[in-house]
């Protein structure tokens, strides 16, 4: 028999291609001893995947203010700045009032396949009325009923959220065009994931160049495929002091099985870095955060991520927080009655954590 496809999506042959996959510049395969070495490397592996300049790159932010407004103990504000070398785009800036600098917070939207709002699913938003109304339906179902933005600005957190490609502002994009907006960044040399790696890299060099923010107090901070990109900023940017990821870590092998979301591809392709996996699995490119504070939340419900992938993840980070005498600095929890969402109990665990490294810090 010719092997063909199997399971719908994936080749006959997939667990052959798994078993190659043996992730040679892992921290647990180096042998150096060397974390520094090893770090340089990785991360300039982890570079190459992403198609993109790495780094935040030298093109001004050029910010402009679009409107103002009070709202308790802190001032909102939509701010626009060059994004990339590309682009602009439009984010959502709420500072505590009173003396800075502040710290802050940089919050990375879901995806949820919701695209017509981004940066709302996280900050009220407060001039468009039907925005609103999906923005409550989503905090609701996903977030216990609260803006977390909102929350950290009453708590002392300067906070910016940014639409991605997609969002908002920058779309709607349509949940079937994701793989043709994929397919046409490859056309055109880059990649959607790398390209988000990039704008995050950017929000939150923007967010540290602000007057009111303490730039040696930056964090980031997300919910699904926005706990993915909180991660993987702290990994790849060293202006990101710690981050905190709700309901987004695995092995790449633990994706990677009949019936997992990710083989529908579409949303995968903003997390998905050519040739990546041939090196490093996803824990190895989240360990390159190390020795920094790092926050990883999961639910034991989450059929997105199956708990024998968590706990194997988990291992991996541990491991490498560890062998820099840094363990206390790596927080890794799993909530025992809690599916695909962030709730309350968990944004409180999230505060005090941010309050100790961040407020504190």
């Amino acid at each position: 028999m010719i092997p063909g496809i199997t399971h719908r999506v994936l080749p006959a042959f997939h667990e052959r291609l798994k078993d190659e996959l043996t992730f040679p510049l892992s921290w647990e395969r180096a042998g150096t001893g060397d974390f520094a070495a090893w770090r340089a490397a990785a991360r300039a592996r982890a570079g190459e995947a992403l198609l993109e300049p790495p780094g935040p790159g030298t093109t001004p932010f050029d910010p402009v203010t679009h409107d103002a407004y009070a709202a308790g103990s802190y001032t909102g504000r939509t701010v626009e700045f060059a994004l990339s070398r590309h682009a602009r785009a439009r984010g959502s800036l709420l500072v505590p009032h009173g003396t800075g600098p502040f710290p802050a917070v940089l919050l990375l939207h879901d995806h949820g396949a919701e695209f017509a709002i981004g940066r709302e699913k996280t900050v009220r938003p407060r001039s468009r009325a039907e925005r609103l109304a999906r923005a409550t339906a989503w905090v609701e179902r996903y977030y216990d009923g609260r803006f977390i933005g909102d929350d950290l600005a009453a708590r002392g957190y300067a906070v910016l959220a940014v639409d991605t490609l997609g969002w908002g502002d920058r779309g709607p994009l349509v949940h079937e065009d994701q793989q043709a907006l994929a397919a046409n960044l490859f056309q055109l040399g880059t990649s959607l994931a790398g390209l988000t790696a990039h704008e995050d890299i950017r929000a939150a060099a923007f967010l540290a160049s602000l007057p009111e923010v303490d730039d040696r107090r930056v964090g980031a901070l997300g919910f699904s495929m926005g706990g993915y990109r909180a991660w993987q900023l702290s990994a790849l940017s060293d202006g990101v002091r710690a981050a905190a990821a709700v309901c987004w870590m695995t092995g790449l092998k633990d994706l990677m099985v009949p019936g997992n979301n990710t083989l529908r591809g579409q949303s995968a392709y903003y997390m998905l870095h050519p040739g990546l996996h041939r090196h490093l699995d996803i824990p190895d490119v989240a360990s390159l955060a190390a020795p920094k504070p790092a926050l990883f939340h999961s639910g034991a419900l989450d059929t997105l991520f199956p708990a024998a992938g968590v706990a194997a993840a988990y291992a991996k980070l541990r491991a490498v927080w560890e062998s820099q005498g840094a363990g206390d600095r790596l927080t890794t929890t799993v909530w025992p009655d809690t599916g695909h969402a962030f709730t309350r109990p968990m944004q409180h665990a999230v505060h005090a954590w941010l309050d100790t490294w961040l407020r504190a810090g």
